[in-house]
């Protein structure tokens, strides 16, 4: 064996495979099982493993249920939900392949800014809305929805994740009546009393991250912060700080939303994901997917809450050279001619630089800054040139050339570069235009 062939197969063996995927580094570890950073080579993509614990995966209830968020997830595609690309085992271990999010969860983006303006945070949240209407429309309840749940990408793209504990009508429950599973500030009452839920718990979970990104903090705290004791009486009493005590800023349409949704009867509280999303879409003047995207990105960018990233020297990385300016076309040469013939048979020769001794020979001049506007090492156009020989006692007719085959380039750039930039204001305040509190 050559000392390549040698230094290939040591290669091939430090690689990590599991299946198709080529493991990176671990991400996060938990109770129940760790997460992967991988790639794949055959498509060329950078996925995130989530493995059980090999001690767990005898249990028939945790094994449902890791095969079940893979379930739930694979059956949506939806910009705004996490994609799930596969799931299989591998010696011995369960692993689901779903997309990898370049960026941060909103629990974290919170550690980091405490708040979040008003604006962003309505964007945010119609994000999320989008995916909820597009899981609730599969049947699937996802019952876990908390910030930590919620992933933000360097662009502004904004996921829903995690369906470890989602509730599909078609499988088999995970739960007992009476038996509560999710995140306790952020459940509904009926799902902290183990009753049955359906979308309009998912909705009261939104309008606790909705308080706690204005706030930030959740709008009910248990009496005991270890026990936990006094949460459910708070949250079934329905009681809380008005945001804007946290935020003054609050506009009131996002107060009346986060009421509308913290309702502790379902009867009385918001009734779907589409009533939602219609309402945000009402304040925020409509905003596109895109738009939504810009704002928040634009505002995790001004928070720096993502270091520089270094992108591959490639082809499409490379700054790319300007083309050339081209010179006047032939209708401009033309028209050039013509204005020089027309001078020539009606002004004096004086006035065109040509000495009357030597009417074939273009003047010349020792000094380069004196040379000739048509001799000149820069570019010039037609009108300039005339403009830079006229006289008080040129020909009307020469001015009426010149004025009529003026060439576009005698715009200056200053002109230009004010008008693009008034343009591009425009654009700007029309796309990013500051959201309007209701009377």
């Amino acid at each position: 064996m050559t000392n390549s062939e040698t230094k290939s197969s040591s290669t091939s063996r430090s690689k990590r495979m599991v299946g198709s995927f080529e493991l990176q580094e671990q991400l996060a570890q938990g109770g129940m099982g760790v997460v992967h950073l991988a790639t794949q080579p055959a498509l060329g993509r950078r996925v995130v493993l989530k493995t059980l614990r090999r001690e767990l995966a005898d249990d028939p209830t945790l094994v449902d249920r890791f095969e079940r968020e893979a379930g739930a997830a694979a059956a949506i595609h939806h910009q705004n939900v996490v994609s799930v690309y596969d799931c299989f085992a591998w010696r011995g271990s369960r692993y689901i392949a779903q997309e990898f999010v370049d960026g941060m969860d909103l629990s974290r983006v919170l550690e980091a800014t405490s708040q979040v303006e008003p604006r962003v945070a309505a964007l945010i949240i119609l994000e999320i809305a989008r995916g909820l209407e597009e899981i609730h429309s599969r049947g699937i309840i996802h019952r876990d929805l908390k910030p930590s749940n919620v992933l933000l990408g360097r662009s502004g793209e904004t996921k829903v994740a995690d369906f470890g504990i989602a509730l599909d009508p078609l499988g088999p429950a995970l739960t007992r009546t009476g038996q509560a599973l999710g995140t306790p500030p952020y459940m509904s009452p009926e799902q902290y009393r183990g009753d049955r839920v359906d979308e309009r718990s998912d909705l009261f979970a939104v309008g606790v991250i909705l308080y706690e990104m204005l706030v930030g903090d959740p709008p009910f705290a248990p009496t005991d912060p270890q026990t936990g004791e006094g949460l459910l009486r708070r949250i079934e009493a329905g009681r809380y700080a008005s945001p804007r005590r946290g935020a003054s800023e609050t506009p009131r349409y996002l107060v009346r939303l986060i009421s509308a949704c913290l309702r502790p009867k379902p009867r009385k509280r918001l009734q779907s994901a589409t009533a939602l999303r219609r309402s945000l879409e009402r304040h925020l003047h409509r905003p596109s997917p895109t738009d939504c995207r810009a704002e928040i990105e634009a505002w995790l960018m001004t928070k720096e809450l993502f270091a520089a990233e270094e992108l591959p020297v490639n082809a499409s990385t490379l700054p790319i050279e300007p083309a050339p300016a081209r010179g006047p076309g032939p209708l401009w040469r033309l028209a050039t001619i013509a204005a020089s013939l027309t001078l020539a048979l009606i002004a004096p020769p004086q006035h065109i630089g040509f000495s009357p001794e030597e009417p074939s020979e273009p003047a010349r001049h020792d000094n380069p800054g004196s040379a000739h506007p048509l001799l000149s090492p820069k570019p010039v156009n037609a009108r300039q040139a005339l403009a830079s020989q006229a006289t008080p006692s040129s020909s009307p007719l020469a001015d009426i050339v010149g004025e009529r085959f003026a060439h576009p380039a005698s715009v200056t750039a200053e002109t230009r570069s004010a008008g693009a930039g008034f343009a591009m204001g425009e654009l700007d305040a029309a796309r990013v235009s500051p959201d309007r509190p209701l009377p």
